[in-house]
C-alpha cells in the first residue's frame, strides 16, 4: 500500500490513504516465551472454568505460583479470542419496530395429551464453540415429543423435530402420548 521508493513522501501517501502514519513504522513483535506460557495456562483453566474472568483467572494463576496483573491476563485473554460465559442483561428484550403476537392461547383450559405442542431453540455451551438444541414438547404431558442438535443455527434442524414430531406424535399418529395423569394415584379419603 505505501510505497518507500514513490515520488509522494510517506507522510502524504498516508495521509491520501487516510491512515496514521505510526501504523506504517509499525514492526509486529513475536509473543515471548513467558506470554506463550501463560496464554496455554489460561485457556486450560478457560476449558475448565468458562465463567472465570480476569479476577478469578489471575487468582487461579497466582495459586499455581505464577504472578501477573489482571491487565496482563484480560489482554491476553482478548488476543487468544476468550471470553467469560456469564448471563448477559435485557436478552429478551424486544426490538423496537418489530411485530407483538397475540397470544392466542390465554383461557384456553389445556386437558388432553397433544392438544398443545411449543419448542424452543436454546444452546449448550461446549468446549470449543455451542451447540444448539430444538425441542417440541407436549404441554399436557410435558413429554419431549422430538429433538434435534445443531452446530449450526439454521432452520433446517428445527424443521426436522416438527417433523419428526408431526410423524410420530400427530393428528392420525399409531403411538399416542402417555397422559401422566393416568397414573396419578387418588388422594386418600377421596
Amino acid at each position: 500500500m505505501i510505497d518507500p521508493e514513490h515520488a509522494l513522501s510517506i507522510s502524504r501517501q498516508a495521509e491520501e490513504l487516510e491512515i496514521s502514519r505510526s501504523t506504517v513504522y509499525y514492526q509486529p513483535r513475536p509473543v515471548s516465551d513467558a506470554d506463550l506460557f501463560l496464554m496455554r495456562r489460561i485457556d486450560e483453566l478457560h476449558m475448565n472454568y468458562p465463567f472465570a474472568g480476569s479476577r478469578m483467572l489471575r487468582d487461579m494463576l497466582s495459586l499455581q505460583g505464577l504472578e501477573v496483573g489482571r491487565r496482563h491476563v484480560r489482554s491476553l485473554m482478548r488476543r487468544m479470542g476468550i471470553e467469560t460465559l456469564y448471563r448477559k442483561p435485557n436478552t429478551s428484550k424486544a426490538t423496537p419496530g418489530h411485530k407483538i403476537y397475540p397470544y392466542l392461547l390465554r383461557g384456553l383450559a389445556i386437558t388432553r395429551p397433544n392438544q398443545v405442542w411449543s419448542t424452543d431453540i436454546t444452546y449448550i455451551p461446549m468446549a470449543r464453540g455451542f451447540v444448539y438444541l430444538a425441542a417440541v414438547v407436549d404441554w399436557f404431558s410435558r413429554c419431549v415429543l422430538a429433538w434435534r442438535l445443531s452446530v449450526t443455527m439454521d432452520t433446517s434442524f428445527c424443521i426436522e423435530a416438527l417433523d419428526q414430531a408431526i410423524e410420530k406424535h400427530g393428528r392420525r399418529s399409531s403411538t399416542p402420548i402417555r397422559d401422566r395423569s393416568s397414573r396419578a394415584k387418588p388422594l386418600p379419603g377421596g
